[in-house]
């Protein structure tokens, strides 16, 4: 599959379910990615500026096509409070020939 027919799921960790709502339907609205799960509370821990950081956080999960990548990452950086917020991108490999349509019709 080239870069104009794959699909992707996207991952964006947020520090709030305020914040992972108004991402989500800002990305729905615009029509950048056909659905956005929320998944509450989970536990990140991570290195950054040299200390050891403990969080609770809110998991994004984006489905989209490959195309589309550049706009979303560019609409999470204008939307998320965070200096570097993760937006990390995996490619779909296997998935319900239906699902996929769906994800590039309801895209644009």
């Amino acid at each position: 599959m080239d870069s104009e027919s794959s699909a992707l799921v996207i991952f964006v960790t947020a520090g709030s379910e305020i914040e992972a709502e108004n991402i989500a339907m800002a990305l729905v609205q615009d029509r950048l990615t056909a659905c956005v799960s929320i998944v509450p509370k989970i536990r990140s821990i991570y290195i950054w500026e040299e200390k050891l950081e403990k969080e609770e956080e809110i998991l994004l999960i984006i489905k989209t096509r490959e195309a589309l990548f550049e706009r979303v990452r560019g609409r999470v950086k204008e939307l998320h409070s965070y200096s570097v917020p993760e937006i990390i991108a995996l490619p779909v490999t296997n998935a319900l020939k239906e699902y996929l349509d769906w994800i590039f019709e309801v895209t644009v």
